[in-house]
Formats: structure tokens, C-alpha cells, sequence
């Protein structure tokens, strides 16, 4: 089975990784995007995983997107739930707006 690393957890240990040697073109790639697209701390984000949970109907992949994004709009969550063919109705879509406001 495939872990999900969300973000913040991926800046960390490729910030860690490069303190110990030269990051890799790819590496450094990745870093510079998780740092520019990082919206939570990985504090925040252990959080809102934690949050996600609560809502059987997200597996674990699409719970990281979303704490990853923070979507802020409907089409935006119902986005990220069709690449995993997800389909989720307006209640679910809502509390799901409802939470990641509370983080951004």
C-alpha cells in the first residue's frame, strides 16, 4: 500500500535532506514547490488530517489533497475528488468548505 506524505511533511524532509548533502535537480525542484505552495504548518496539518478523518467518505489520498490545497470553492473540492472518481454530493462538498476555512 502507498503512504501519503502530505506537503509540509515532504518540505521537511527534503529541508533535512539538504542540509546533509546536494539535493538532486529533481529534489530541488520539489522543495521549491512544497515551499511555495504550502499553506499550513505541518502542525496545522496533522490537524486538519486528523479533522478529515471524520469523514468516512474521503480515503486517505484525497484527505492529503485537500489539506495539501485547502480548497476554498465547490468546483475546487469537486476537482480533486474526480481524479480519484470520488463522487461527492453538496452536504459533503459544504462541510468539507466548512473545515478548510477554518485553516486557511
Amino acid at each position: 500500500m502507498t503512504e501519503t506524505i502530505p506537503l509540509s511533511r515532504v518540505k521537511d524532509l527534503l529541508s533535512e535532506e539538504a542540509g546533509k548533502r546536494t539535493l538532486s535537480r529533481e529534489a530541488q525542484l520539489a522543495l521549491a514547490h512544497a515551499e511555495a505552495s504550502l499553506k499550513l504548518t505541518p502542525k496545522d496539518t496533522e490537524k486538519i488530517l486528523e479533522d478529515l478523518k471524520a469523514f468516512s467518505y474521503l480515503d486517505p489520498i484525497l484527505a492529503t489533497k485537500i489539506a495539501d490545497i485547502l480548497p476554498q470553492w465547490p468546483e475546487e473540492v469537486r476537482l480533486l475528488a474526480s481524479k480519484d472518481r470520488t463522487l461527492l454530493d453538496e452536504e459533503q462538498v459544504k462541510a468539507i468548505l466548512d473545515l478548510t476555512a477554518k485553516y486557511r
